[in-house]
């Protein structure tokens, strides 16, 4: 996969400002904090801090133009989410765009989730490519008309129009969580789906804006007792009654919604005996799950923790099946990054659509591959500098002692304010979003 992967285009978000103070609003606006696929891969949106969701639409073959191989431009860009003030609280609330998932497209419009700290929001986008003329009441203006001016009937008729696509806001889900929501998710009946904050899971209807049923809820009676938040969780793919979520000790629960309404006694209990050699002053921190996956299949979990990414088989609780080291040259340099805060990064995970290759992201804008079946891996580098349009990328290696090669970069040169948090796999195809602060990356394998 890797070894021939493109660079399909790269998205830069602009920005002008005279004012510095607004420059540097504007930067923090941009950075995007969400990137998903849909069902299809025909469609890619991007979420970012100041609360925009941008759509890209893949373009058809072209017979003329085959090297193009669909590339995605823009289809629509619309306001998610606004910042807001709770005024009960003393809170402000953030529009940042936390979480973007689709629904299974069902009509010729296309559905999608997303949300902020506190609101679920249900968006249909859809086309327009006419419009209506020659009503009765009211002018060509909009205007309303005298009634004692209409002296015949006229029937209304469609006129071509240049296409316009348009975002509405068909639901919106909110006072619900009383902390910030890390994760949504669908499921596969289509008809509910799941939203997540640090101690409480809650199952909505999508028809239903103002009730929503507690599933999971892990708060104590006395907060000073509280030892692990929820850190993400998402539904299975094929079997509705099941959901798994992971927790801020490195632990992942499996629950069953038929066993119980309320969930919180686990079905399944997944979680790796730390080794007493590796233990630290940071091996909480390092063992907090970020991400967690469900494989196409449903055969599999995948999580994601500060050094690691791991495989799960669901019929065996001990240990993970497959472990891959990520960046374990940073072991060396987690006093540093705690003092930065890098070591709270909450890095995402992904599958391809094979379930055979696993990609998540690292510093100094790389992400790394991992291969299931040939074990092998590799490291490559999402920057401006070495990203030209349809160049091939070229593996990255990272230099930990002694002689640095030519080719190499040493741990102590990595730049620690670029990073790739969120990446997604196209569904069914070699094409990856790469997010790298306020840059989005798509890659693809290459075409002879």
């Amino acid at each position: 996969v890797w070894n021939d992967m493109r660079v399909h285009f790269c998205v830069n978000y602009p920005f002008k400002r005279k004012h510095i103070y607004a420059l540097l609003c504007s930067v923090a606006a941009d950075i995007i904090s969400t990137v998903e696929f849909n069902s299809t891969g025909e469609l890619l949106a991007t979420g970012d801090k100041g609360g925009r969701v941008v759509v890209f639409q893949r373009e058809q073959e072209s017979k003329n133009q085959p090297h193009r191989r669909g590339e995605y431009n823009v289809y629509s860009t619309f306001q998610s989410h606004e910042p807001e003030f709770d005024y009960l609280k003393s809170l402000e609330i953030e529009e940042k765009i936390n979480k973007i998932r689709w629904l299974p497209q069902q009509n010729a419009a296309y559905f999608l989730l997303s949300t902020n700290d506190k609101t679920v929001k249900l968006w249909k986008i859809s086309e327009r490519d006419k419009r209506p003329e020659g009503y009765n009441l009211k002018d060509e203006d909009g205007r309303i008309r005298d009634p004692a001016t209409i002296t015949t009937l006229r029937v209304p008729v469609l006129q071509p129009m240049d296409l316009m696509v348009e975002a509405t806001p068909r639901r919106v889900f909110s006072n619900a969580h009383t902390y910030h929501i890390n994760s949504i998710s669908v499921n596969s009946d289509y008809e509910t789906f799941m939203s997540t904050d640090d101690l409480r899971i809650n199952l909505w209807n999508l028809e239903i804006t103002n009730r929503s049923f507690n599933i999971v809820d892990i708060k104590p009676a006395n907060m000073e007792e509280l030892t692990e938040v929820i850190t993400a969780a998402e539904f299975h793919p094929h079997q509705c009654n099941t959901f798994v979520y992971s927790s801020s000790k490195g632990s992942i629960r499996l629950c069953d919604m038929r066993a119980s309404a309320l969930c919180d006694n686990h079905s399944k209990f997944f979680e790796e005996p730390e080794d007493p050699s590796n233990r630290s002053f940071f091996s909480e921190i390092i063992s907090s799950i970020s991400d967690v996956k469900f494989s196409h299949s449903g055969r599999y979990l995948m999580t994601r923790d500060y050094l690691t990414v791991k495989i799960w088989d669901l019929n065996m609780e001990s240990k993970p099946l497959e472990t891959y080291q990520v960046h374990d040259y940073l072991r060396s340099k987690l006093c540093s990054l705690y003092e930065n805060d890098c070591i709270f990064d909450k890095f995402e995970c992904v599958w391809n659509g094979s379930d055979s290759v696993i990609m998540t992201g690292s510093y100094n804008n790389f992400f790394r591959m991992f291969d299931r079946n040939t074990k092998r891996d590799v490291t490559l580098e999402a920057s401006r500098e070495n990203s030209k349009p349809r160049a091939i990328l070229k593996p990255r290696k990272v230099c930990v002692g002694g002689k640095r090669r030519k080719d190499e970069i040493s741990v102590d040169s990595l730049d620690f304010s670029k990073k790739i948090i969120h990446t997604a796999w196209h569904p069914s195809e070699n094409i990856i979003a790469v997010a790298a602060t306020n840059n989005l990356y798509i890659f693809q394998d290459k075409v002879n």
